[in-house]
């Protein structure tokens, strides 16, 4: 894995062992899980720019495909044999969006696509059945569970989306910034939103938990 490496060192993804597997954090949000060559990203809401002008409320214009291309980026970059998005793919109602990611999915014939289907994947079956995205209620995998919606007190550990945490960081002179961040708990983790254009919870994590917060080109834990 010395790409991986070499990418760690530039301060591009950090490496996190936990539960006797290798975890690479990255700065959009995904996490890849390296002995399974499993990427996973969690509430990419693809379409909701679309729904969002659709209903009066103004985005630039290169915000439609931003987050599709971020995807591409760091698909190409870990080359993982199966992606997984921990549910809350598509925002809501069938729109143009909806096209550009299956022509994204059709133009990487050799991933693997599971879709953890979440509150907001409501298009009918036969679309995802079309794309050939497989649709579950959850996974289970070596020691995790993965999920949408977080699972206390799980076994095996949940991994899941749907919260989109952040935390609040103090600076000098009573500066405070909010970043998107992953919390890793005793009970389980929640990943970040990946997408770009969703809003953020602030979490507030215990002593016992370990938090990664996502800076503009790498991944900190605090």
């Amino acid at each position: 894995m010395s790409k991986l490496s070499d990418q760690a060192s530039e301060g591009k993804a950090l490496p996190f062992s936990f539960l006797n597997q290798t975890l690479w954090l990255h700065p959009t949000g995904a996490l890849y899980w390296e002995e399974a060559r499993t990427l996973m990203v969690a509430d990419v809401h693809v379409g909701k720019v679309t729904h969002f002008r659709k209903h009066g409320i103004a985005l630039p214009p290169k915000a439609t495909g931003y987050d599709l291309l971020r995807l591409e980026a760091v698909i190409t970059f870990f080359s993982p044999d199966r992606l997984v998005f921990l549910g809350d793919l598509f925002h809501s109602d069938l729109n143009a969006e909806w096209e550009a990611f299956t022509a994204f999915q059709a133009s990487r014939p050799d991933t693997v696509f599971v879709l953890i289907r979440g509150n907001h994947d409501v298009l009918p079956d036969h679309l995802y059945a079309q794309s050939g995205l497989e649709v579950l209620p959850h996974l289970i995998e070596g020691p995790f569970l993965l999920t949408h919606h977080p699972v206390p007190s799980s076994t095996p550990y949940n991994m899941a989306g749907h919260i989109h945490p952040a935390v609040h960081l103090r600076g000098l002179g009573r500066q405070r910034l909010k970043r998107p961040c992953f919390l890793f708990g005793q009970e389980g983790a929640i990943l970040p939103a990946f997408g770009h254009f969703t809003g953020n919870h602030v979490v507030q994590p215990t002593e016992a938990d370990r938090i990664f917060v996502l800076a503009e080109r790498t991944v900190i834990e605090v």
